[in-house]
């Protein structure tokens, strides 16, 4: 369904609410045409050979230097550079599952996460969220069932924008501690937030609220993030932060997967995002995103039919719209893509263990790429097919 998108999505006329895509209007442009002609006068020897499988490192060392804003005290030796957060995934999975290992998921969660983890025959145990994230009421028989780890995005979740509150933070750490299952934590948005106070990220609560070493060797967080949400997607770079004996054996994961992250690529973030550039350029995309997401939650209230319910992010890209008892968002994907905008039906961030029925009344809507005259006509255009719908289903 997302590949069939993908191509549906390219035609001018449609309307696209359904990649987690940047705003193109955005994007640094200049800074990396400038940045290229600078890796490739000063450094091209270096930036088009082999490179070293952890990452190059004045691009670790300036993440370590750029996360402990956040309290997460960690130095190169703690961060692997991946091609992309997905290739992250795809190595935990590969690290983690054996074939029938139980892997615990919220209900929704990250479609990718699931392809990644898939790949390695796991069992799923989802577990289902609410307007503050993970029910951790619900946590404790499934974690007594003995799964390989947990999977969580407690910052704007994708699909469904919602925030992990900070009190089912520090008792999810307690809890992932208590019955010794390690947490994959994966912080793709975090910096993204246009309201409300930041919250410590899981892997500083295990380390505050638990008996931990101060040189990060122990932990029983993964931490996973990404320059995609940021500065660009198409560079396909990201991050795990973990205690290095986990960095080593990713590593020698990563080794048999691509040898090591593009050298390239990774020397031109470097360059783009040194001296305080990326800092401003996030602030801008603050600004730019939060205005579109009230945009679209001011046309969702205008326009959408009583019985419509949906999420209000506090940031991110995302929110995660309900149908009406009876409606069905595949269904309703073929009305709007007759009425030129798309979005992406929620029945696929859910694991096989979920019930269908349960899943296929929500669709995920992206807020962060279209200007807002086009977000306006986009929700309108959504509302027509969703009253067209419901008229089928209760005709007059």
């Amino acid at each position: 369904m997302i590949r069939e998108l993908l191509r549906v999505t390219q035609q001018s006329e449609v309307i696209s609410f359904a990649g987690g895509l940047l705003a193109s209007d955005l994007s640094p442009t200049e800074r990396v045409q400038e940045a290229c002609h600078t890796v490739l006068e000063n450094s091209a020897t270096l930036a088009l050979q082999y490179g070293e499988t952890e990452g190059y490192r004045p691009l670790r060392e300036m993440i370590a230097r750029h996360i402990v804003r956040y309290g997460i005290k960690a130095s190169a030796e703690n961060i692997l550079i991946t091609t992309g957060s997905q290739q992250a995934l795809d190595l935990i999975g590969k690290l983690l599952i054996n074939p029938g290992d139980r892997v615990l998921v919220e209900a929704p969660t990250y479609l990718g996460a699931l392809q990644a983890f898939s790949m390695y025959a796991p069992e799923f145990l989802s577990v289902p969220t609410d307007e503050d994230g993970l029910r951790i009421n619900l946590l404790e028989g499934p974690l007594r069932s003995g799964p390989k780890f947990l999977y969580v995005l407690p910052n704007f979740q994708n699909p469904g924008g919602t925030t992990l509150s900070g009190y089912r933070r520090r008792a999810l750490v307690q809890l992932a501690e208590r019955f010794r299952v390690p947490i994959v934590e994966d912080d793709p948005y975090g910096q993204l937030r246009y309201e409300g106070e930041h919250l410590s990220p899981l892997v500083v609560l295990d380390r505050v609220t638990l008996p931990r070493e101060e040189d990060f060797k122990l932990g029983n967080v993964i931490y996973l993030s990404t320059f995609s949400k940021t500065l660009s997607p198409g560079l396909r770079l990201g991050w795990v932060v973990a205690p290095p004996d986990v960095i080593a054996k990713l590593a020698q994961m990563k080794q048999g997967a691509d040898l090591h992250t593009s050298t390239f690529t990774q020397m031109l973030a470097y360059e783009v995002a040194r001296e305080g550039f990326l800092d401003e350029h996030v602030k801008k995309l603050r600004v730019a995103y939060r205005q579109r997401r009230d945009v679209m939650l001011d046309a969702l209230a205008s326009e959408m039919p009583p019985g419509v319910t949906w999420t209000r992010p506090k940031g991110g890209l995302f929110l995660w719209v309900t149908l009406p008892e009876g409606m069905e968002a595949s269904e309703l994907f073929r009305e709007a893509l007759d009425r030129k905008v798309a979005f992406v039906p929620g029945e696929c961030f859910f694991a096989p263990d979920w019930p269908g029925s349960e899943a296929k009344r929500h669709l995920r809507l992206n807020f962060s790429n279209a200007k807002p005259e086009r977000i306006r006509e986009g929700v309108r255009r959504l509302s027509l097919a969703v009253k067209a719908q419901i008229r089928e289903l209760h005709p007059v």
